[in-house]
């Protein structure tokens, strides 16, 4: 993490206040939270709709917070002797930080962006990397305009790789994080319906996603899933780039740069074999094709850094996942496959393929949530397309998910399909459908908080249904 005097953080944020004798003091990592701020930390206070860091200064000394940063349009803070470094914005001065460090780094920076499967790609591309290089990446879901600034000054002076995954939720903020992070490589995954409650269009999606471009360096690389309709207009037609930018494709077309030649997906993970004659059987420990895709786009970085397949198996073995997505829960009774994290058509379809292909269960249960866009058309699709063939039960909870089952209720037997008013209703309703060998699929966006269910799923004892 950033270890810098006092001095040089005045310097790189063009910042005042500082007294003589408060020059030469050090900071060693920058806390925005004084609940997890460590000792020697630069507090940075921000400033939101709902709360105003600058209140909980006291809070950081008592941590024991090296310094702090200050917007000056706030009452100066009433403390003595403590270094206090004078900047317009903290939010912006916490950016500018993180640039300024970035660039005194030697290390590589790939950004990943796309509707889906960022945080997947961004866990197994990191894990290809650690066994060759040393490697961070974004901790847990910090990919916004405060997250990707604090992974950047997490990363240590002789951090080799980064692995950073940049989010958005409107048009202009992934240019921003790119060229923050002056990236040596971006992944896009995919375009899809996330955002079109703001953006209104997978077009203008697409708009916004493509700005990771512009935070590329003038030889750097940008890889993207060539199956995607859209990032094939936006990126595959000639003069789409600079012409000192290289870009590469994956997918499972065989014009793409790695595709694979044959897979085999199993309750374990995926096995497959890509298009190099070198190329041994590669096993991925996570569930689903829509998962092996998000692996050949790490698989193409991999390459271009000149990691072995050894280095890409022994990470992929060791391989440290973000939670709440795609976990497959092996109980005595049951089987629970959660993701709990994010909603969107897109991923739903994904982890219903998941569900549709494993076999070897009594019956198949699907628990869906809101999908978190307010798009009443998108969750009447959806209860359309749920297949009856591969389904038993389907219950929903939330008040746009009502709609997947109002549709979904005219194609399944009656008493299949079961709409819940909260989560209480939800578990009732589950013990009363489920059994001995039975898959439940528990999907939901954040705002389902559906893991919940998923844990009293668990403590749930099937001697007790009635």
């Amino acid at each position: 993490m950033i270890q810098r005097s006092l001095l040089q953080i005045q310097e790189m944020l063009q910042g005042s206040g500082l007294l003589e004798i408060q020059y030469s003091f050090n900071i060693t990592g920058v806390s925005i939270d004084t609940r997890t701020l460590k000792p020697q930390n630069l507090y940075v206070p921000i400033k939101g709709e709902r709360f105003n860091g600058h209140h909980f200064l006291d809070k950081a000394i008592e941590q024991g917070a090296t310094a702090t940063l200050w917007s000056i349009n706030e009452p100066k803070p009433n403390v003595q002797d403590f270094p206090v470094i004078y900047v317009q914005d903290t939010l912006l001065a916490l950016q500018q930080l993180a640039h300024e460090y970035r660039k005194q780094l030697k290390t590589k920076v790939i950004g990943i962006t796309g509707s889906n499967g960022k945080t997947s790609t961004k866990d197994i591309l990191a894990a290809m990397l650690s066994k060759k290089y040393r490697t961070q990446k974004t901790k847990g879901n910090l990919n916004n305009h405060i997250g990707v600034p604090l992974t950047l000054l997490e990363l240590k002076e002789d951090t080799e790789m980064a692995v950073v995954e940049m989010g958005m939720s409107a048009k202009g903020e992934i240019e921003k994080l790119a060229k923050m992070a002056a990236l040596d490589v971006a992944i896009l995954t995919n375009i899809g319906e996330g955002h079109l409650d703001t953006l209104h269009s997978k077009e203008n999606i697409l708009q916004a996603k493509l700005e990771i471009v512009t935070g590329l360096k003038e030889d750097g690389l940008v890889v993207f899933n060539g199956d995607d309709p859209y990032l094939q207009h936006g990126l595959g037609k000639r003069g789409a780039l600079p012409h000192t930018i290289e870009s590469k494709t994956f997918g499972m077309k065989s014009a793409h740069s790695i595709y694979p030649t044959a897979f085999v997906t199993e309750e374990r993970g995926v096995f497959f074999t890509i298009n190099d004659l070198n190329s041994p059987r590669i096993f991925l420990p996570m569930l689903g094709k829509h998962q092996m895709i998000n692996a050949l786009g790490a698989l193409v970085v991999a390459k271009h850094f000149n990691v072995s397949y050894a280095h890409i198996q022994k990470g992929l073995n060791h391989m440290e996942v973000t939670g709440m997505r795609n976990e497959w829960i092996q109980l005595d009774d049951f089987t629970i496959l959660s993701d709990c994290y994010k909603s969107d058509p897109m991923s739903i379809r994904a982890s219903l393929d998941i569900l549709y292909g494993v076999k070897g269960f009594t019956s198949k249960i699907v628990v869906l949530g809101d999908t978190g866009q307010y798009d009443v058309s998108l969750h009447e699709k959806l209860g359309k397309e749920l297949s009856t063939q591969h389904i038993d039960y389907v219950l929903t909870v939330g008040s746009l998910a009502k709609h997947i089952a109002k549709t979904a209720a005219t194609r399944f037997s009656q008493g299949h399909v079961i709409f819940c008013a909260d989560q209480d209703e939800l578990l009732f309703e589950i013990k009363k459908v489920i059994s001995k060998g039975s898959i439940i699929l528990v999907k939901g966006s954040r705002g389902n908080q559906l893991e919940h269910t998923v844990s009293k799923l668990m403590e749930l004892s099937l001697q007790k249904v009635s």
